[in-house]
């Protein structure tokens, strides 16, 4: 089995895949789009791509590519997985910290370190991937450049750590979807679903829709609001947890709230837990 992800190796992307796939052959993109694409033409099997941080919050990039496009190839959610992210600050042989003026990382883990890296007086230069900046950083062999990464890609590409647990916040921690070809399923342990709809332009109908959801027992543990294709028009991510089974999203989600003018399922999945995906 190929598992697509965006990044190098030693990337937190590509420890997810380890964790998640430990026996496939995981396959690195350099861009979220390209990851896409990998899977519509069936040059990967899953995707395991990040779609939020408990810093940060989401990965619009990802979020936004997950409702289905007509004409497109379906994709469905089914799993999730968090791994908890330590930044370290890794530079060349013989650097200190006082020597970095620059430190290259991929935009979110940059984001992620922002008040800290200030507070350091280093400026923050985005790279396309973690385990990128580090390779990037190895090669120039500057001692004023270093790279925000994940320690494993620091030792792989023969850097020195310079400084542990730059971040924002304590339990940094991102979570991934793994996305595979077909339709939506439900399986009988599924607890956890993830949901996009608009609702119709009238007073309440936003608040008509989720309080309907929660009367009808959906625990909804997120909800974000995103640009849909009409301009000024807004569509909602819902992530909700129900009765495990096809009988617990139904009793939710079946029909869908009376307010709700388009309303989709993007895939269910066990909450917080790794279910074996590679049949579905």
């Amino acid at each position: 089995m190929r598992i697509g992800y965006q990044g190098e190796e030693h990337s937190y992307s590509h420890r997810a895949v380890s964790e998640l796939f430990p026996d496939a052959e995981a396959v690195g993109m350099r861009s979220f789009v390209a990851a896409f694409a990998a899977i519509e033409h069936g040059e990967v099997d899953r995707l395991v791509l990040p779609v939020e941080n408990s810093t940060t919050g989401s990965v619009l990039p990802v979020l936004d590519r997950l409702p289905h496009v007509p004409g497109r190839k379906r994709l469905a959610i089914v799993a999730e997985h968090r791994v908890e992210v330590q930044h370290t600050l890794l530079g060349v042989p013989g650097a200190t910290l006082e020597d970095v003026t620059e430190v290259r990382s991929h935009a979110q883990a940059l984001a992620q370190a922002e008040a800290a890296l200030l507070d350091l007086g280093i400026e923050p230069v985005a790279s396309h991937d973690t385990a990128g900046a580090v390779r990037e950083v190895a090669r120039l062999g500057d001692v004023s450049v270093a790279a925000l990464a994940p320690e494993a890609a620091g030792v792989a590409h023969g850097l020195q750590v310079l400084a542990r647990e730059v971040m924002d916040r304590a339990h940094n921690t991102t979570r991934f979807f793994v996305l595979a070809p077909g339709p939506p399923r439900v399986g009988p342990d599924d607890d956890k679903t993830t949901i996009v709809f608009t609702t119709e332009h009238r007073p309440g109908a936003l608040a008509l829709a989720l309080t309907e959801l929660g009367l009808r027992g959906a625990n909804l543990t997120r909800i974000e609001s995103r640009p849909s294709d009409e301009a000024w028009s807004y569509r909602f991510f819902i992530d909700l947890v129900h009765e495990p089974g096809p009988e617990g999203l139904a009793a939710v989600a079946d029909p869908p709230p009376a307010t709700c003018a388009h309303f989709e399922i993007l895939g269910s999945y066990r909450s917080g837990v790794h279910r074996d995906v590679t049949d579905a």
